[in-house]
């Protein structure tokens, strides 16, 4: 008998190559409970790190619940670099049109629906994860204005200038910056935002460090050095109005996680790469001109 799971992993209309292809498999049979328990505190499952003072409490009171305080505590920090990024896309107004592109679980779209009651587009190529994200979208009412497609962030198949936001959080690093920036380009309005989170290499260092090597096998994906998002922007009439070093911010968040169950062992990699400095965590914002 053919299961779901079973469908979802066989057929990837979205990826068009085999390293793609890869990255759909993987994401169609993740289960990882750092995504899946804390998203379950509140149900905006996100997949990404989180920023902020570590309120380390969390580790006090009774044995038996201190798993729950450290999940709710994580939990918070993702939410803060969820709202930190909302912050970036600038003045957004309920018939605005934004895009999530590599939208994960879903839990982003949700948390930009719910501050600025627009429509809001989210895309991945794990038909897996894009199922998971509109049932949420549903649950919580508001499936006519949040959308999750499979489609691939290369090449949307979008109206041309149909979004006045575009956001990755944590998600350029599985493809050619050149070609994703090419289709911002097309897919914003003129005056539009585009707002990136992301892990980069410090390229003053030389070549990726032994840590982002060990990251990058970690989640099958190739980290860019810090210049490519520059140069690769100024290329696609993308120009930086702010730029943010969340290095120092994210690091509390990489310690109190390598001491939750929910470890996953990458923790170490993290933790080292950006204190030795070949690892950064930026946020960089970029108006559409």
């Amino acid at each position: 008998m053919t299961t779901t799971a079973d469908r979802a992993s066989a057929i990837v209309p979205a990826a068009t190559s085999p390293y793609q292809r890869s990255v759909a498999e993987y994401w169609n049979h993740e289960e990882n409970p750092v995504n899946l328990r804390l998203g379950e505190v509140d149900g905006f499952y996100h997949h990404h790190y989180g920023i902020g003072d570590v309120d380390w409490a969390a580790l006090e009171g009774p044995e038996a619940s201190r798993d729950e305080r450290v999940t709710a505590e994580l939990h918070r920090l993702e939410s803060a670099q969820a709202d930190l990024l909302a912050d970036h896309l600038g003045a957004i107004g309920p018939d605005d049109r934004l895009l999530d592109s590599g939208c994960g679980r879903g839990g982003g779209s949700l948390v930009a629906n719910r501050r600025f009651g627009c429509q809001v587009d989210g895309i991945s190529i794990s038909e897996t994860q894009v199922a998971f994200a509109n049932a949420q979208a549903s649950k919580r009412g508001v499936d006519d204005k949040v959308r999750y497609h499979v489609k691939n962030m290369l090449d949307s198949g979008f109206a041309t200038g149909s979004f006045r936001g575009i956001w990755n959080n944590e998600s350029t690093m599985y493809v050619d910056l050149s070609l994703l920036f090419a289709e911002y380009r097309r897919l914003l309005a003129r005056g539009g935002r585009y707002v990136t989170i992301t892990g980069c290499y410090n390229d003053t260092y030389g070549l990726p460090s032994r840590e982002v090597s060990t990251i990058n096998a970690h989640y099958i994906c190739d980290i860019h050095p810090r210049s490519a998002y520059f140069r690769e922007m100024a290329k696609n009439r993308l120009v930086p109005i702010s730029v943010v070093d969340l290095t120092a911010a994210t690091i509390p968040y990489w310690e109190l996680r390598a001491t939750s169950p929910l470890a996953t062992g990458i923790e170490e990699a993290f933790l080292n790469a950006y204190k030795n400095g070949s690892f950064q965590y930026l946020l960089i914002a970029a108006d559409r001109v």
